[in-house]
């Protein structure tokens, strides 16, 4: 396959975004996308609420989708917006690549921003492998996100049993020793729907589990050895509590989903968090929808009628986000 530039395609990287994200106290939204209908609704709601964006996926999604499809797809999400006279921009990003081929191979097929998830390795391993990904990155005027401390959950191939938080008297060493252009940090949040075991959690009036709150100490004292340098939540899906009782109303079984809750997402877009991924909670928006129509309509058959109204679901929900929660709304 030729080697193909994200510049060839229409994509941009992250730096501008980010660099505006800081100063306007606001955080870019990077969404997770699988299929047509849900790159479909994140173009539409970031273009409709005029906010930038990150277009994310992950090893699984890049095997699900085929790496030469994807290319065309987000060809097809930039002419898209283009059509629509929107200023809107995004980066195409891949969400934790765990080896070098790989985070290469994305390169070479478009991407604009790359994720090196090296947190499962020793610190110095870490830094070494971060550091070869930075030099082909930077080579090709691609983007890196390393990441340090580890988060708890499964999100595709990507697993851990703990969380281990992000240790601040680290983040200086890293970034001057890998040279990355943004840095994961793990303060709490946590990857999947169900984020955290109902004894980690306290229960509200109503018998709500409500997670433990994040670990905002961590941030501010990693915001303090490296000033304006942009940092990246993974895991910050809210597991909107709707969704969830829609699909175990129509035959789900998300027993004790929780996740973070919106007004800590809104304190840490305020931050030097400049980007901040969603990925649960638009796969729950959709399963509801489908769930729903089907238990509704159980002799529907025809894809576009169950797969239509979750895509306009998972609009409504990213334009919620933008607006309310991370303020990226009206920035583009």
């Amino acid at each position: 396959m030729d080697k193909v530039s994200y510049k060839d395609i229409g994509l941009v990287t992250t730096t501008d975004m980010f660099t505006k994200a800081m100063k306007g106290k606001y955080a870019i939204p990077a969404y997770n996308f699988n299929n047509m209908e849900q790159l479909q609704a994140i173009v539409m709601g970031c273009v409709e609420s005029r906010s930038h964006f990150i277009l994310q996926v992950s090893s699984g999604a890049r095997k699900y989708a085929n790496q030469t499809l994807l290319r065309f797809l987000a060809m097809g999400a930039v002419g898209m917006i283009k059509d629509a006279n929107s200023p809107v921009k995004f980066a195409l990003h891949l969400d934790h690549g765990d080896t070098f081929e790989l985070c290469k191979s994305c390169v070479d097929t478009g991407f604009s921003s790359i994720m090196i998830d090296g947190s499962h390795h020793s610190y110095d391993d870490n830094v070494k492998l971060t550091r070869q990904v930075v030099e082909y990155c930077h080579a090709n005027n691609v983007v890196v996100e390393g990441e340090l401390g580890q988060l708890a959950g499964i999100e595709d191939a990507v697993s851990a049993e703990k969380s281990t938080y992000t240790k601040p008297e680290q983040v200086e060493d890293f970034v001057k020793k890998t040279n990355v252009d943004s840095l994961a940090i793990s303060i709490g949040t946590s990857h999947g729907a169900m984020k955290f075991k109902p004894e980690q959690c306290t229960r509200d009036a109503r018998g709500v589990l409500v997670p433990p709150p994040l670990r905002f100490d961590i941030l501010e004292e990693i915001e303090k050895r490296i000033p304006g340098f942009p940092i990246v939540l993974h895991g910050a899906s809210s597991v909107v509590p709707e969704y969830v009782q829609i699909i175990n109303k129509n035959g789900g079984a998300l027993k004790d989903a929780v996740g973070i809750p919106e007004d800590q997402l809104r304190k840490a877009a305020r931050s030097a968090v400049c980007k901040v991924n969603i990925d649960s909670d638009g796969r729950l928006a959709m399963t509801a929808m489908i769930r729903k129509t089907l238990a509704e309509k159980p002799a529907e058959f025809d894809p576009r009628k169950y797969l239509g109204p979750a895509r306009d679901e998972l609009i409504k929900m990213i334009i919620h986000k933008n607006k309310e929660v991370l303020g990226s709304a009206g920035q583009a």
